[in-house]
């Protein structure tokens, strides 16, 4: 289990914050952020007040990380690029989640290194991680002002001969009654923009392989917008499919079988195949050294 409860007893009152901030031996901002989450116990209870004194028998959930041998294709003193195999998570869902890339960042890296930003579970590839807190506000911040690039492969339906450049705002779905997609297109949503670049067409499959160039961050954008120009992924089981598709899989009923029928693949085909930034003056693009497994 990457999570775990350690029990201890104070006699003495004393405030939550520094209760945690003494067993730990962490900082003000760390002992506040296990608070936060709901990770301190006095009790049994959940204590939420940081400045609450407490006394007793005391519950910390901590992290403890598995591993499971994944280490960085490239690293430095301060980060390091992960090459992420298809159905990891990046982050733990919850408590119960037995193992995810986080795992490997902080067991390799410590309790202070963290993953920097997301791609689904489904997709594969270049996972940019930090390992300390500075590294993680400053590549934080440059995601945020759009400073670092993104490039990924993606095996798609039909045939495209030339380059798209797809501008469609992208809103969250708040109804799954009668759609299981995570985000649609809508004029009320947020800016997201793709470029799509056409690399090699399969006349048998009518299949094209593309790079797809996020120029924007959206949750599934690359997946909605190859879905809205009538090019899905292949192997997408939400973005294309019908609802008992979209349902059977997201409950985990949907067979290999029955997806590669319904979808094309067993997987969602696509990865994350570079990553591009700079750091302290040094401009770096590194390249996955998978792919989309096409002879699978």
């Amino acid at each position: 289990m990457a999570f775990k409860k350690i029990d201890f007893y104070i006699e003495k009152e004393t405030k939550a914050f520094r209760v945690v901030m003494d067993k730990l031996v962490c900082s003000l901002r760390v002992a506040q952020r296990y608070i936060d989450k709901q990770r301190l116990f006095c009790e049994d209870k959940v204590v939420s007040e940081k400045s609450k004194y407490i006394k007793g028998k005391i519950s910390l959930v901590i992290f403890k990380p598995n591993t499971k041998g994944l280490t960085p294709i490239f690293q430095t003193d301060d980060f390091a690029i992960f090459d992420k195999p298809i159905g990891l998570l990046v982050h733990p869902k919850n408590r119960n989640t037995p193992y995810t890339l986080t795992d490997e960042v902080k067991y390799l890296f410590g309790n202070n290194a963290n993953i920097v930003h997301r791609i689904d579970k489904e997709t594969s590839g270049l996972v940019l991680a930090a390992k300390h807190r500075n590294a993680e506000i400053f590549f934080k911040n440059s995601f945020q002002n759009k400073k670092i690039k993104k490039g990924y492969l993606a095996l798609v339906k039909g045939k495209i001969e030339s380059e798209l450049f797809i501008n469609e705002p992208i809103k969250i779905n708040r109804d799954y009654s009668k759609t299981k997609i995570k985000v649609f297109i809508d004029k009320s949503g947020k800016e997201a923009k793709t470029v799509i670049k056409p690399l090699k067409y399969n006349s048998k499959n009518d299949t094209t392989l593309v790079e797809a160039i996020p120029l924007t961050g959206r949750q599934h954008q690359i997946r909605i917008h190859l879905f809205h120009v009538k090019h899905p992924i292949i192997g997408d089981p939400i973005y294309g499919t019908d609802y008992k598709t979209a349902s059977d899989y997201l409950d985990e009923k949907l067979t290999k079988q029955e997806r590669i029928k319904l979808t094309g693949a067993s997987r969602l085909m696509l990865h994350a195949n570079w990553i591009e930034f700079s750091y302290n003056e040094i401009r770096y693009k590194i390249y996955s050294k998978e792919d989309l497994g096409l002879g699978d």
